[in-house]
């Protein structure tokens, strides 16, 4: 059984600096990397180096630079026939400072976003598949087709951002697993979670419409799993952080390899968390995992 992962693909490039100039001025760059990014793309490099065989549905451009991405991925093992070439490729620019502070630039056309009619193509995919993992800053009619498809096809689905207010109580109702970041839980709650008890009871109340495990950051503490009548804090890892681009992707797949596993949410939780520690330590979004595919 494989994951198919839908959702963003682009081209990253990454900057690192001691800061930003001054207005009218400039500033060296001290590092750069142009890399295979997107948050669906993160997510599928992650579970391929976790062990786990991934498809990703996806849009890139019929552009050098799209061409660039698909050959990236193809190395990375994951499968890429059915991502859709379109217009030109999206285009993500995180500039880093060298306290590990991010600003991120996003340039994400229209055409970069998976259609109905991309998925309805890709259907067969979803037929081995034993988990489909959503990114939601897709469309949210896509978001709700490919979720329903994939339980049909007797998928486990998995649905990573924040779920769009026209299709929320359909989408989650199709849904085994929710993950929200900070900023994205706070929306879900009406405000921001000052704690562990805002973030369970919320939790709780998404839970109710059909998630069996949710999954919320809170700022400054780490990510709250509640399943069943359990919780658990995974707290953010003490670790030196040198950028926290894809920590949030790192922890999704960390999630979508349990469950592949079969894992209860304990374990899945816990390797989720070792995923996003290990993504912080190093510059970019893309992730280095391979030592926790065991």
């Amino acid at each position: 059984m494989s994951v198919v992962v839908i959702g963003q693909i682009g081209r990253d490039m990454v900057l690192r600096t001691d800061g930003l100039p001054k207005p009218n001025g400039s500033t060296p760059v001290l590092e750069r990397r142009e890399l295979l990014g997107g948050k669906g793309a993160n997510q599928a490099v992650a579970l391929t180096q976790l062990g786990v065989p991934t498809a990703l549905i996806g849009v890139v451009g019929q552009d050098i630079e799209g061409a660039a991405v698909l050959r990236q991925a193809d190395r990375d093992r994951i499968d890429v026939g059915c991502v859709v070439r379109r217009g030109r490729t999206a285009l993500l620019v995180d500039l880093v400072d060298a306290d590990g502070t991010r600003r991120l630039f996003e340039d994400v056309p229209d055409e970069s976003l998976v259609t109905l009619d991309d998925l309805d193509r890709c259907g067969t995919l979803f037929q081995p598949a034993g988990v489909v993992s959503i990114q939601l800053q897709q469309p949210p009619q896509t978001t709700l087709a490919a979720a329903r498809h994939a339980r049909r096809m007797g998928a486990r689905v998995v649905a990573d951002g924040l779920p769009d207010a026209a299709v929320r109580d359909d989408l989650l109702a199709s849904v085994d697993v929710l993950r929200a970041d900070a900023e994205e839980a706070a929306l879900l709650a009406g405000g921001e979670l000052r704690s562990v008890d805002d973030a369970v009871a919320v939790a709780r109340r998404l839970s109710l419409a059909g998630p069996r495990w949710v999954a919320l950051a809170v700022p400054g503490v780490g990510d709250v799993l509640v399943w069943e009548q359990d919780a658990t804090v995974f707290p953010h890892a003490d670790v030196h952080v040198v950028d926290r681009t894809g920590a949030g992707d790192a922890f999704v797949a960390g999630l979508v390899a349990g469950v592949h596993r079969g894992v209860g949410p304990r374990a899945a939780g816990e390797l989720a968390a070792a995923a996003a520690a290990s993504q912080v330590q190093h510059l970019g979004g893309r992730p280095h995992l391979a030592e926790l595919s065991g």
